[in-house]
């Protein structure tokens, strides 16, 4: 009976696995030391639905979901709980839209460094995420 316990649980994270959204095109803009820098990329998601729920990074003290809007001529950014990524479907994160906001970097960002994250999703999947530093997204061949 523990040997199928054991199977049962070991099938499911392997098939969790499989199913995590996965990260492309992530990339932020250089940022000093101390202050908030921007991530932005695209979730791609092959599995069941999920949502982006939290992120974290050894480089930033804590990392908030936004999403900045325009209505009226005015400006806004509020955080959100959660980012709905429906099955087969894709998210963009990018200027304008949502982002992640990395407080309190531990060091500077420069162009070519890399900020590296980890990205937990509703369904306990916890996908590893490297935003390029740059002045723009970067190129997809």
């Amino acid at each position: 009976m523990k040997f199928l316990i054991t199977a049962a649980a070991l099938t499911l994270a392997a098939a969790s696995a499989q199913a995590a959204p996965k990260v492309s095109a992530a990339w932020s803009r250089p940022a000093a030391q101390g202050s908030t820098g921007a991530g932005y990329m695209t979730l791609s998601n092959a599995g069941p639905a999920d949502a982006l729920v939290a992120a974290e990074s050894p480089l930033s003290g804590h990392v908030m979901i936004h999403h900045s809007s325009i209505a009226n001529g005015m400006a806004s950014m509020k955080m959100v709980a959660r980012v709905p990524v429906a099955a087969g479907r894709s998210v963009t994160f990018a200027p304008g839209g949502y982002h992640l906001m990395f407080m309190g970097l531990t060091k500077a960002l420069n162009v070519g460094d890399t900020l590296p994250a980890t990205l937990v999703f509703a369904s306990g999947a916890r996908v590893k995420a490297s935003f390029v530093v740059g002045l723009a997204p970067p190129v997809r061949k």
